[in-house]
């Protein structure tokens, strides 16, 4: 089993290998943790394609050691200005895949702009040459993304220009092939000589809805060139004796800290760790923070969510003396996909937190034209119901899953962590911040103990808690017994989803943690 890497002065974790040591490689040249989160980023992009991408959205907590201070990014884009739920008329829901799942601009590249204009001390062009050099001469096609291409190749074939980069000569690359995205490579490229307006303003805006209005596309270059970004003030709890910070709304990270502040009532010295109590309890609680969350979250702008309430230690106080220590209860259940967590602390105790998605695996399953950008299909989760709080509307910001985390202690980061799994985030999230602070694991152990997922499904609902057979026989036979309705799933089974963590111990030591689920890796001096 995978042991936490320690680094004594700076720390890269990343779902995949390459893009944790491009993240090394700027810190190596004199880049600071922001020009190295950008970098993970863009690199990200180019050898993690089925789970993020240009094409994307991405949230980021910051901390500047220099002033103390915590910032959020929110680079999450918002419907098109000719978006309604009459262009849905006659449909359910908005279809998960295809042209018309693409109803949001892209915000990942424009995040990547404000984080180097703000903190960096290295060029756009400088940090995303890793990812250059790998779309341009290729990497070895890695096993999580044979798998994910596996399973959707009937979504990947329905659209040319997306078979041709990814199923070359129809057929799936094999695990260790070199993979080669020259489109990509020649989008990077204009970006890091014309920075975030080529994306948004210039040939590639134009050239990206060009495509998409060709597929019938209600985006205009106008919704491209009327994007922006924004820093905002996270919103933060606390949990025993340590700070905890997420990303405010649209960003379900909210839940993370009211989930915690239901298990602050729980004395976990008398839970061991791994039985039928703690994996009920984290279950339930869960389930309570989920229901809350799925009536109030959407675009801020367009809701007045009750944060202050959500998040008192009163209320959660009420949420806990509810939960039934014996038997499951029945919530709305939550929906999952995919993405990819990131983080990064440098020499000088400079931190980020940041996670990045296309939402489901592949995105859309539409590439734009010859840019080589795979789009997102984020918009989708908008309800076409006028009366959900979450409704369609114009130029709006949709319920976002991602969740960068980050908790403080004496006023300094301590642990920086996050998942992939869309809305399983808070979950994996909840288990892996309870094994660090309640049971003082480190973070590779907290990563390898066995998971669950409650109700994660595509788009499907579900009331199934998906559980590792790792996980002991009684507690299992408990959880059916207290009427979870169980699936028995493999010892690192893919719908966990993969997470990463970052450690900054007592001595200044970071330990750094990757999910075995998947192809990622610590690198740490």
């Amino acid at each position: 089993m995978n042991q936490s890497i320690i680094g004594t002065k700076q720390m890269v974790v990343s779902p995949h290998y390459l893009a944790s040591m491009a993240g090394n490689q700027i810190l190596q040249k004199g880049g600071n943790a922001f020009d190295a989160a950008v970098a993970v980023s863009g690199c990200l992009a180019v050898v993690y394609p089925h789970m993020t991408g240009l094409g994307g959205d991405s949230f980021w907590l910051a901390y500047r050691n220099k002033d103390k201070t915590i910032r959020a990014y929110n680079g999450s884009g918002r419907s098109g200005g000719k978006v309604t739920r009459e262009t849905f008329a006659g449909n359910d829901r908005i279809p998960f895949r295809g042209i018309e799942s693409i109803i949001t601009v892209p915000g990942m590249v424009d995040s990547w702009d404000a984080l180097l204009n703000e903190y960096g001390s290295m060029t756009l062009a400088e940090v995303l040459e890793p990812a250059i050099d790998y779309a341009k001469h290729g990497f070895p096609f890695s096993e999580d993304q044979h798998y994910n291409t596996k399973i959707n190749t009937e979504l990947l074939s329905k659209t040319p220009i997306t078979s041709d980069i990814y199923m070359p000569n129809g057929k799936i690359p094999e695990i260790g092939e070199r993979f080669i995205q020259k489109d990509l490579a020649r989008t990077l490229t204009t970006i890091s000589e014309y920075g975030r307006d080529a994306f948004y303003k210039g040939e590639i805006a134009q050239a990206i809805v060009s495509y998409l209005q060709g597929q019938g596309s209600l985006l205009t270059e106008e919704d491209f060139a009327s994007h922006h970004g924004e820093w905002v003030t996270p919103i933060s709890s606390t949990y025993r004796d340590y700070t905890m910070y997420q990303v405010p709304p649209n960003s379900q990270g909210f839940i993370g800290l009211l989930v915690l502040n239901i298990l602050e009532n729980y004395d976990f010295g008398k839970i061991k760790h791994g039985s039928f109590e703690y994996y009920h309890l984290l279950v339930e609680a869960l389930k309570k923070g989920i229901h809350e969350r799925n009536q109030v979250l959407t675009d801020p702008e367009f809701f007045d969510i009750p944060l202050d309430h959500l998040l008192s230690k009163t209320f959660a106080k009420e949420l806990a003396s509810s939960i039934d220590i014996s038997s499951s209860e029945v919530q709305s259940p939550s929906m999952g996909s995919d993405t990819a967590y990131a983080a990064v602390v440098d020499k000088e105790g400079n931190a980020v937190s940041f996670i990045q998605s296309l939402y489901f695996e592949y995105g859309s399953g539409v590439v734009a034209g010859n840019t080589g950008i795979i789009m997102q299909n984020r918009g989708s989760f908008f309800s076409l119901d006028p009366d959900h709080v979450n409704t369609l509307e114009p130029n709006k910001r949709t319920f976002h899953t991602l969740m960068p985390a980050m908790a403080c202690k004496d006023g300094k980061p301590r642990i920086l962590y996050g998942t992939q799994g869309g809305e399983g985030q808070p979950q994996t999230q909840t288990a892996i911040i309870t094994r660090m602070i309640d049971y003082g694991m480190d973070p590779q152990q907290a990563l390898n103990e066995p998971r669950f997922v409650w109700g994660r499904t595509w788009g499907e609902e579900t009331q199934e808690l998906n559980i590792e057979d790792r996980v002991g026989e009684t507690s299992i036979e408990g959880l059916k017994q207290a009427k979870h309705q169980v699936k028995i799933v493999g010892s690192f089974d893919k719908v966990m989803g993969q997470a990463q963590a970052i450690l900054i111990d007592e001595q200044g030591f970071l330990k750094g943690g990757v999910d075995p689920r998947g192809n990622g890796a610590s690198v740490g001096i």
